[in-house]
C-alpha cells in the first residue's frame, strides 16, 4: 500500500523518556518492524498535562463507584484535570485519521485493560482502565486498540494488525466518495476476510449490502463499518481458516488436478490440526490464484491482507 497506516502510540514505546521515573519502554516489535509500514502519533498523557519528569508515579484507586487517579505518596487527585485533558485530546486526535492505538500496558493513564486499581485498604486488583485509554475508547469505538504486552501473542497481533491495515482501506475508499457501487466492490474483495473472523456476521453484512437501496447511504456505511469492526474483534481460528480455504479450493473444482487437489486438501487438513502454519497453504492457494487466473480469487483481500515481511501466517 502506498499510504502509511496512522497509528497512535503511547510516547514511551517509541524511546521517548517520558516516564514518571524518567525512563522509556522502546518496543522493539513497534519500532522495528511494524514502523516501515506505519506513521506514529505519539501521545504521553502525563506529560501533556503538563507533569514534570521524572515525577510522582501515579495510581488508580476506587472511591465508591467511583475511580480517581492519584500520586501514590502524596494521594493528591487530579482525576478531573486528566479527564479533560483526555476529551480535548480525543477531539484533536480526529484530525489524525488514526486507523489504530497502541496503548502502554499497566498505566494508570493508558493502560487499555488489567490496570491495577486500589482499594480504600491500599489492596489492588487487575481491573482498571487507564483514564486516557478509557477516553479514547469511547470517543473512537470503531477505531482498533492494543497494548504493547499483547502484542507479543501472535493471536492477538495478527488480529489487530490486520484490524488497522483493514481500517486504512475503508477510509481510502471513503475518499473516493460513499457510493452504494464503492460499497458493493469493498465488500467483495472483503468477503472472505470477513468470512474468516465471523460467518454469522459475514451474512449479516452479506444481507445488509444486498438491501443497500433501502438505506440512506450515511446510515448505511456506518452500520457497515460497525459491523465489520465487530468481525475483526473476533479472533480466527484453526477452524475457521480451514473453512475459508476449503471454500477458496472449491474455485478451482474445474482446475485441479487429481494431485493438485489432494495436495491442497491433505496441506488444509494438516493445518486444521496445528501441524502447519496458515501461510503454507495460503501460499498453494495464491500459486493457484496465478496459475489459473482466478478473476474473484484474484480481488480477495483474504488471501494478502497484509505485508508478508510482517510474517503474520508465519506462527502454528
Amino acid at each position: 500500500m502506498n499510504d502509511k497506516i496512522r497509528l497512535g502510540v503511547s510516547a514511551c514505546l517509541l524511546g521517548e523518556k517520558v516516564r514518571y521515573d524518567g525512563s522509556h519502554q522502546l518496543n522493539h516489535y513497534l519500532t522495528k518492524i511494524l514502523g516501515d509500514y506505519v506513521d506514529f502519533v505519539p501521545v504521553c498523557p502525563e506529560v501533556e498535562l503538563g507533569l514534570p519528569t521524572p515525577r510522582e508515579s501515579l495510581r488508580l484507586v476506587r472511591d465508591g463507584e467511583k475511580t480517581r487517579l492519584v500520586f501514590s505518596r502524596s494521594g493528591e487527585e487530579i482525576t478531573e484535570q486528566m479527564e479533560a485533558w483526555a476529551q480535548k485530546r480525543a477531539q484533536e486526535l480526529e484530525k489524525e485519521n488514526l486507523d489504530g492505538f497502541v496503548f502502554k500496558s499497566k498505566s494508570p493513564s493508558s493502560g487499555m485493560e488489567r490496570v491495577r486499581l486500589y482499594d480504600k485498604n491500599g489492596v489492588p486488583s487487575k481491573t482498571g482502565i487507564g483514564v486516557f485509554a478509557r477516553v479514547f475508547m469511547e470517543h473512537f469505538p470503531l477505531v482498533p486498540v492494543e497494548e504493547e504486552g499483547r502484542l507479543n501473542d501472535p493471536k492477538l497481533r495478527e488480529n489487530f494488525i490486520t484490524s488497522i491495515f483493514t481500517l486504512q482501506r475503508w477510509r481510502k475508499m471513503l475518499e473516493q466518495g460513499q457510493t452504494l457501487g464503492q460499497l458493493v466492490d469493498f465488500h467483495t474483495r472483503h468477503k472472505l476476510l470477513i468470512l474468516a473472523h465471523s460467518e454469522t456476521i459475514y451474512r449479516e453484512m452479506g444481507k445488509l449490502v444486498a438491501a443497500g437501496k433501502q438505506y440512506p447511504l450515511d446510515e448505511l456505511f456506518a452500520v457497515y463499518q460497525s459491523r465489520l469492526m465487530k468481525a475483526l474483534r473476533l479472533k480466527t481460528t484453526l477452524k475457521k481458516h480451514a473453512n475459508v480455504l476449503q471454500h477458496v479450493l472449491g474455485y478451482f473444482k474445474s482446475d485441479l488436478d487429481a494431485d493438485e487437489k489432494q495436495e491442497a486438501i491433505e496441506l488444509i487438513n494438516s493445518y486444521r490440526q496445528g501441524q502447519l502454519p496458515l501461510i503454507v497453504p495460503i501460499t498453494l492457494m495464491n500459486h493457484f490464484v496465478r496459475k489459473y487466473q482466478q478473476p474473484y480469487l484474484q480481488q480477495q483481500i483474504y488471501l494478502n491482507p497484509h505485508p508478508k515481511e510482517l510474517k503474520l501466517f508465519n506462527h502454528i
